[in-house]
């Protein structure tokens, strides 16, 4: 079946493929909440060891270390699952070039008067596709590609069917229009992969636990007379910065961590067609 690629790519919508600022902010405003919730933590302790003394943290380290674990399980399994999406979206690049190559390799089943056409049609085509996802985050530019790109999906096609009868190979049809109709699907499972995500509330609940773990780390922190901000901001900044690299790795092409690389085996593909 042709893909028509014209659906938003991301399912948090296209303005937030725009840059990786929204990821950056989400980091920056969450590190400034756990500075924040842990000197707020810090003077209700102090209130309460004032009130009433040792007896304010029984039964605290219980509660502290279960929410402690459980940021701790859902941290891993957020970064675990942004990984393994990552990896599966590089090697869905290599399998749209090596059924573009298998394709490509098939053309020489067509009658020879067919064969320069659609060999420019190819080169056409895996161009478009290049260059769609070269235009990553410009959303309007790598739609603009992938519109151009499925409209080339159509000349080949029909190209194809009209010609392929006339093939002295046995078995042409088959082969020809299937390799087609492969490289044509590989298309749509790159565009939903990029829809699938870790729910937004898996987000919320790390920012809300790590929150909670401020509060209880802070009101732990009252049984030193002294202020220890360099505990403060490490565990903010460290924390903050995991958020970060687990967005980053879910969200590919919009920041540092990327899957572009990959796209290299498809210029060496298009470098091999001249």
């Amino acid at each position: 079946m042709m893909s028509q690629e014209l659906l938003p790519v991301l399912g948090i919508g296209a303005a937030a493929m725009d840059s990786e600022i929204p990821g950056f902010i989400f980091a920056a405003v969450l590190a400034v909440g756990i500075c924040a919730l842990i000197e707020v933590g810090r003077r209700i302790g102090m209130r309460h060891l004032a009130d009433e003394g040792e007896d304010a943290t029984k039964g605290f380290n219980a509660i502290e270390g279960a929410v402690f674990a459980l940021l701790g399980l859902i941290l891993a399994f957020s970064f675990s699952g942004a990984l393994t999406r990552f990896d599966a979206r590089r090697q869905l690049v290599i399998t749209e070039v090596n059924s573009i190559g298998t394709a490509w390799l098939r053309i020489d089943l067509l009658p020879e008067d067919v064969q320069p056409q659609m060999r420019t049609l190819f080169r056409r085509y895996l161009d478009a596709r290049i260059e769609g996802y070269q235009r990553l985050p410009d959303v309007k530019a790598f739609q603009a590609e992938l519109a151009r790109a499925s409209h080339l999906q159509s000349e080949i096609w029909a190209l194809a069917v009209r010609s392929v009868v006339r093939s002295p190979v046995p078995g042409a049809p088959y082969l020809v229009l299937t390799s087609l109709n492969e490289m044509f699907d590989i298309t749509t499972t790159r565009t939903e992969s990029f829809r699938i995500h870790s729910p937004p509330v898996i987000f919320g609940m790390l920012a809300a636990l790590a929150l909670a773990c401020s509060l209880f780390a802070g009101y732990d922190m009252a049984m030193r007379r002294r202020r220890n901000l360099l505990h403060s901001i490490s565990f903010a900044v460290v924390f903050a910065v995991t958020v970060y690299v687990i967005i980053d790795i879910e969200y590919p092409r919009l920041g540092m961590v990327n899957v572009s690389d990959s796209d290299q085996v498809m210029v060496d593909l298009r470098k091999s067609m001249e």
